[in-house]
């Protein structure tokens, strides 16, 4: 007898029966992120939200492991499920000891990444949403647990939806039409949800056709729509004030605060952790009729049910109740951080000179070749294992550049003290080590502690192990005065560096350069100089640049491009001038465009930021100790305006992404190389899957990454020049050969249907690819497929959503109210703009019914042959943005044709419909 299926809300009943328990003024407590405890019905003190990206941040000890974007090269579901197991624990094990750390934890991060400028990338997985999907599914399953009542954490998806740039990020509106919406943007987030292994979600701080994600109740409630159970949502930090003041959408925060509730928001992130403001906000929205008491208890009852689903009421029946601080940093979980930085290691090139030979002479070189970094979402890892540590190399120099600094106030050097305070009053020249990260930012580091200065507390200390802070403390920027001399700013308070009269202390008081200390810079060592010769000394170079996760490029900051800093590719430059047998180790978030210099190197590999064991993936990979297993999720742009602009979410109208970039990308999606050769021989279709035979032809094992991809060249659409349906690892031993399988979903053809508002396959010629990564793909296989004809757009008796069109030109999307629905205008700057509507049955259509609002005017067009032939014009008086009168223009048309509407001045269009 087969098992029987566990309910998809088990504590419903229950969750309401507590909440009936409750006043009025207690379930609207619990609208807020910080909840005050009900010790009559049981209910302690609660939060939301504890960061597990990639590990347990801020709340001390925790095992760190590759950033996301990393854990996403390996493409390997099982090991992040293990993943996400050990950072559910270890949130179980601070919970244990502190129980107001939240068994809610705000990851995984699903935005495809669209754009390797954002600062967030590091955050997300892949730039395909269903791998994206599939990946997440995994990791948000570890952290689930897989008891089939009582989760061991409860995991939250961020943000929906369309989120990714950092500039201007809590005011831009992305455009999505409705194919974009459902086939780009929210697969990512569809598949954990129906997986039933995240119970709450995020939205994000940015609007979505000009309504922002937190007031938008159609998109909640479409996510909503794909489960059964409970889904929690939580606000972003600040998000509901932001609706006020930054978005200017509401005129005052309690009708913003109740416009959230109504839309599905049920916690508030905001104000910290005082709740007074938006209980506050809610009372009053309460008082004005704005909600209802029944608006309160929805999400009330949600944030109960989540909270009994941890088990927090039933302690004995708590399957991770036996969890205690015990079970940080475990042994078996150091085997695990190993074994994802290895495997999340890519190679990109290699001309041979990888693995290393044994007993090679090797120099290590870069900024990266003796730290461990770690992101604003790590936490603090057990120890870090760098690369110098795993490789022992015959020698390691970092190509910074060692100085002196006297101060011409004093006359006395800087340098550091006991308690690392800076000051400059040294007679014997002390040295710094000076980093350069690009467009002027530097760190400093005491060359006697290896400690990095930091501004963070006005006085200047060089105590800091690395960059880190939401606004970074340990940067600086350097200013060449007219003299020769050198001024330094602190680049998180923007105030320049000063020598005290009295002490010769060093802080950050002055306000312009003009007013800064001068320092006469002596550069004692230059970095690319040492870094050169070491090269020409060794039989084989490892040069590991890359980025400070902290700096130009994060939340809150965008990337300024996509090239290595200046001073970095100086540094390539000169070691592989040196000595031409140069592997170039990229540690990095994000992808870079490295021109020549990926063409000069002898070898390419990439990592992102490892986690604790960095080093020994690293030169697992290196040595050969492992065979390469990673394959990039996101393609490597051959040029930076490959990349499309920063804030252009339409990928199929700006050919985006490797599912419609019309330039091949430098590294493609799925590219990675091993230390062998393998050859795809056949495939072969089958009922729901096809095969293919691969055969490993070198000298070593390898476990290759089958990837097959859809296409449909003939389609009448622009659709996914090639688009990922299926990718299955397999290991071969030399000289093996084999067929994989893998299933091929029904859907791995489907496109939105702006006609029906639904996913559908239409009939005709398909193909499938297989290969090692998008852009070699040297099998395929034709398919034909009966599929569902789309029939000609209704019109009469229909109301057709205008956001529903086949084509446009200089049209905005745009909000039709506050709170629901899609409108076009056209876009600023323009005069006109226009939509056309392809097939339309016009059969019996005598009015053409527009809802309008703004004023100017619409021509309504139907093509004929090469131009458009008018059929009306409509002028629209001037109105309120959200009036939306329905007007009439006489049209004489009949049979299946295009339909152009064409609008005119400040007119916004709303819908169309037919009438006789």
């Amino acid at each position: 007898m087969p098992e029987p299926t566990p309910p998809t809300r088990p504590f419903a009943a229950r969750a309401q029966q507590l909440l009936d328990q409750l006043t009025p003024a207690e379930r609207l407590a619990l609208l807020h992120q910080h909840a005050a405890p009900v010790p009559r019905v049981g209910l302690g003190a609660f939060r939301t939200g504890t960061e597990g990206l990639h590990g347990v941040a801020w709340l001390g000890t925790a095992t760190m492991f590759p950033q996301p974007v990393g854990l996403a090269a390996t493409w390997d579901a099982e090991l992040l499920e293990r993943v996400g197991a050990v950072v559910g624990t270890e949130v179980r094990a601070k919970h244990a000891a502190d129980p107001t750390v939240s068994l809610n934890v705000w990851a995984p991060v699903v935005n495809p990444l669209r754009h390797p400028r954002w600062g967030r990338n590091e955050e997300g997985f892949s730039e395909d949403p269903h791998l994206t999907a599939h990946l997440a599914t995994a990791y948000a399953r570890g952290l689930r647990g897989d008891h089939p009542t009582y989760w061991r954490t409860v995991p939250t998806l961020k943000h929906l939806v369309a989120y990714g740039n950092e500039t201007d990020r809590s005011v831009t509106s992305a455009q999505l039409s409705p194919r974009v919406l459902h086939e780009y943007e929210l697969p990512a987030f569809r598949g954990p949800i129906e997986a039933g292994v995240v119970g709450a979600v995020m939205p994000s701080y940015n609007l979505v056709n000009g309504r922002p994600n937190h007031v938008a109740r159609e998109l909640l409630d479409e996510l909503r729509g794909w489960t059964e159970a409970s889904l929690l949502v939580v606000s972003d930090a600040g998000a509901p004030t932001n609706l006020v003041t930054g978005e200017r959408f509401y005129d005052d925060h309690v009708e913003a605060a109740a416009a959230a509730v109504r839309a599905g928001v049920d916690s508030f992130t905001d104000h910290d952790a005082d709740p007074s403001r938006t209980i506050a906000h809610l009372t009053a929205a309460l008082e004005r009729g704005l909600l209802d008491q029944a608006d309160i208890d929805r999400a009330a009852l949600r944030q109960l049910e989540l909270r009994l689903a941890t088990g927090e009421l039933d302690p004995d029946l708590d399957p991770w109740g036996s969890t205690t601080a015990d079970d940080l940093d475990l042994p078996a979980s150091r085997t695990l951080a190993r074994e994802a930085a290895t495997r999340a290691v890519v190679v990109l090139e290699n001309d041979g000179v990888l693995p290393l030979r044994p007993g090679a002479r090797v120099a290590l070189v870069g900024p990266h070749a003796d730290q461990v970094l770690a992101d604003w979402y790590s936490g603090t890892p057990p120890y870090r294992v760098s690369i110098a540590d795993a490789l022992a190399p015959a020698s390691t120099v970092t190509g910074a550049d060692t100085v002196a600094l006297r101060s011409r106030t004093t006359g006395g050097y800087v340098d550091a003290g006991a308690d690392g305070i800076l000051t400059a009053t040294s007679a014997v020249a002390a040295h710094h080590e000076v980093i350069d990260w690009g467009e002027g930012v530097l760190t400093l580091r005491a060359a006697g502690s290896g400690l990095l200065w930091t501004g963070g507390g006005w006085i200047l200390r060089a105590d800091a192990e690395s960059v880190h802070g939401w606004v970074a403390q340990e940067s600086f920027r350097a200013h060449r005065q007219d003299d020769g001399s050198v001024s330094l700013q602190h680049a998180g308070s923007g105030r320049w560096v000063v020598v005290q009269h009295d002490g010769g202390v060093l802080v950050a008081d002055a306000p312009s350069a003009a007013t800064a200390e001068r320092f006469t810079l002596r550069t004692v060592r230059s970095g690319t100089a040492a870094a050169a010769a070491a090269a020409a000394d060794a039989d084989v170079v490892v040069l590991a640049v890359g980025n400070d996760p902290h700096l130009l490029g994060r939340e809150t900051e965008d990337r300024p491009h996509l090239r290595l800093p200046e001073s970095q590719a100086e540094l390539a430059r000169a070691v592989i001038e040196a000595n031409p047998a140069t592997v170039l180790v990229v540690v990095s978030s994000y992808p870079y465009v490295l021109g020549s210099l990926g063409d000069d190197a002898a070898a390419v590999v990439w990592t992102a930021h490892g986690g604790q064991e960095l080093g020994h993936g690293v030169a697992d990979v290196l040595t050969g100790a492992a065979e390469p297993y990673g394959r990039l999720a996101q393609a490597w742009p051959e040029a930076e305006e490959d990349a499309g602009d920063l804030l252009d979410y339409d990928v199929i109208g700006a050919g985006l992404t490797y599912w419609y970039a019309p330039r091949p990308a430098r590294w493609a999606f799925g590219h990675g190389l091993s230390y062998t050769s393998v050859v795809y021989e056949a495939i072969e279709v089958a009922p729901g899957s096809v095969r293919v035979t691969v055969r490993n032809t070198g000298d070593r094992p390898v476990d290759e990454l089958v990837q097959v991809y859809g296409a449909a060249p003939e389609h009448r659409l622009r659709v996914p020049q090639r688009r990922l349906v299926a990718h299955r690892r397999v290991r071969l031993e030399p000289g093996q050969a084999t067929v994989v399988e893998l299933e091929v979903a029904a859907d791995a053809f489907a496109i939105w249907d702006v006609t029906r508002g639904r996913f559908v396959v239409e009939p005709g010629r398909y193909e499938l690819h297989a290969g090692p990564s998008s852009a070699h793909l040297p099998l395929a296989v034709g398919l034909d497929l009966d599929g569902e004809p789309v029939p000609p757009r209704r019109l009469l008796g229909t109301q057709v959503r205008a956001i529903d069109h086949d084509e446009r030109e200089d049209v905005t999307f745009a909000e039709h109210t506050r709170e629901a629905g899609d409108a076009l205008e056209v876009t600023r700057g323009r005069r006109t703009g226009r939509v056309v509507f392809r097939d339309v049955d016009l059969d019996g259509v005598g009015h053409l019914e527009l809802t309008v609002a703004g004023g100017g005017s619409v021509r309504v067009e139907v093509r004929d042959g090469r131009s458009w032939r008018p059929l009306g014009q409509l002028d629209v008086p001037a109105g309120a943005r959200y009036d939306w009168p329905s007007l009439d223009v006489p049209v004489l048309a009949v049979g299946v044709s295009d339909l152009r509407l064409v609008l005119v001045g400040a007119v916004r269009l709303a819908s169309l419909r037919g009438r006789a």
